[in-house]
């Protein structure tokens, strides 16, 4: 669920920036979220084929082509949310989320507001937040786990 969670925080960016460089996806070693990276760092859809997870397909789909119409074929009702207020920059979606950290995170990157990420208790997502809604790249360097580290400084702006 967590590596889920960044995942979607990561696709989340994609409202926010994209990177300059998407060569830092090549370091990630799950294929999914390599792909998923690609796809959200060089704003390319068709790199989300190669995800197997439906539910994250979708939510690649929706971020890296802003097509928040996808965010409809994900089963979870948080993950739709998420989906629909980042994809949208639609922050009023992100109320609909029961989880408050995944809420916090949502409403940072659908709105640009880093503020909203001192809301979030875990302090990995919480760097990762700030990269993403704070065009930070340099907050990724806090992110402990290197797949998750790599997707960020993949995908955050400069």
């Amino acid at each position: 669920m967590l590596k889920y969670l960044l995942l979607c925080l990561f696709l989340l960016l994609s409202g926010a920036s994209y990177a300059q460089n998407s060569s830092q996806c090549g370091f990630i070693t799950d294929n999914d979220e390599q792909s998923m990276c690609r796809a959200i760092a060089d704003r390319s859809p068709s790199q989300c084929g190669f995800i197997r997870d439906n539910d994250k397909q979708s939510m690649c789909r929706a971020v890296a082509g802003r097509e928040p119409s996808q965010c409809g074929f994900i089963r979870d009702s948080d993950q739709q949310s998420l989906c629909r207020g980042i994809s949208a920059h639609e922050p009023s979606q992100c109320g609909f989320i029961r989880d408050n950290d995944l809420q916090s995170l949502c409403r940072a990157i659908a709105a640009k507001e880093p503020s909203q990420c001192g809301f979030i208790r875990n302090s990995d997502r919480q760097s990762m937040c700030r990269a993403v809604a704070g065009k930070e790249p340099s907050q990724c360097g806090f992110i402990s786990n290197s797949n998750d580290n790599s997707f960020c400084r993949g995908v955050s702006g400069r």
